[in-house]
């Protein structure tokens, strides 16, 4: 089966991050993928590969004009970028037509159940005839699931942390806590660091705009992180003791890591992603003090001097993981969804 992936990157390359390991995973289960990108310069670091083909993907950059390109057999529209006119028509006269997914944002909301699966006919424009289907990623299984490649478990159970990190020249020294940092602009930098500090800890910046903001205090060392490819960024969420991530990619990896984390969510101006944010945790049953230091870190309260609820967080975190992989992973169910066996 030949399957279109588009996507357009809005910023912080999140969409791409989210999109890339789709089609990773579609093309490790033997399908032959087309990734369609606006913008796949972010590759560069987060695949670092052949740029035309990349673990079985081939990379197309976003058709602006006609292009001769036959549309595959199904075409994933990512977080409703909007497929290129041209594209749809294509799709409308093939015989048998593609089959049509909108891949939406993920959120533990109830409405994405109510929504999830729901068909919209297209009565009118390029796509006269066809019909898009909704698919929701999620938490539950009335949901789409998540993001989660075969064997992943096995591979996070059998990984040496300490050495990984050693072997980089990243390792702890002894007595230290190794924390990861992946963030947006956030004003309540120092006190978290003030937190960390209160006990030995190394910080792992990764690139972004706090990196070059972390300075060294008693008892808080940092090191900078270059850019890192997929899979090495999978691994340094394994080998810490506590991971902050923000955006959809790095939120969805801290919960396999099973270790505990605090979601930087992305902000709306309108403050829509309070609530997205309390959903999450609602539906994950946080530990009550952790959620204070999620608040905290999300600009909602004040956050906490200390960082509360940790040792609550660190048991939460496998069994949160394990109701998570109890459920069939989203490519599993997407497939499924379509009647696609091989």
């Amino acid at each position: 089966m030949l399957w279109d992936l588009f996507c357009r990157v809005i910023d912080n390359h999140g969409d791409l991050g989210v999109c890339w390991r789709l089609a990773r995973d579609l093309a490790a289960r033997g399908q032959q993928v087309r990734l369609w990108v606006d913008d796949a310069a972010a590759l560069a670091w987060m695949a670092p590969e052949r740029p035309d083909r990349r673990h079985g993907v081939e990379i197309r950059p976003w058709p602006e004009g006609d292009v001769e390109a036959d549309p595959g057999d199904l075409v994933i529209e990512a977080f409703g970028c909007e497929l290129p006119a041209f594209f749809v028509a294509r799709m409308a006269a093939r015989q048998p037509t593609p089959r049509w997914i909108n891949l939406e944002y993920l959120s533990a909301e109830d409405y994405v159940e109510r929504s999830h699966g729901l068909a919209s006919p297209q009565f009118h424009g390029p796509g006269a005839g066809l019909t898009k289907h909704f698919f929701y990623p999620g938490f539950t299984p009335r949901t789409g699931g998540l993001l989660r490649e075969p064997g992943l478990l096995d591979r996070i159970a059998n990984f040496d942390g300490h050495a990984w990190l050693a072997a980089r020249g990243w390792a702890p020294e002894e007595g230290e806590r190794v924390v990861s940092l992946f963030a947006y602009a956030n004003e309540r930098l120092p006190a978290l660091l003030a937190a960390l500090a209160e006990q030995p800890t190394l910080v792992l910046a990764c690139p972004g705009p706090l990196q070059p903001l972390i300075a060294a205090r008693p008892n808080l060392r940092s090191i900078a992180l270059p850019y890192l490819p997929q899979d090495d960024y999978d691994r340094l969420l394994w080998a810490c003791d506590l991971n902050f991530v923000r955006g959809e990619d790095s939120f969805v990896r801290a919960q396999w890591a099973s270790k505990p984390f605090v979601w930087h969510i992305y902000p709306q101006h309108d403050d829509a992603h309070h609530a997205k944010l309390e959903a999450f945790m609602n539906r994950s049953d946080l530990p009550q003090a952790w959620r204070a230091v999620w608040r905290g870190w999300n600009g909602m309260t004040a956050l906490p001097a200390s960082l509360t609820g940790l040792d609550e967080a660190v048991v939460h975190a496998p069994g949160w993981r394990a109701q998570l992989a109890a459920q069939p992973d989203l490519l599993t169910q997407l497939r499924g969804f379509l009647g696609v066996s091989s």
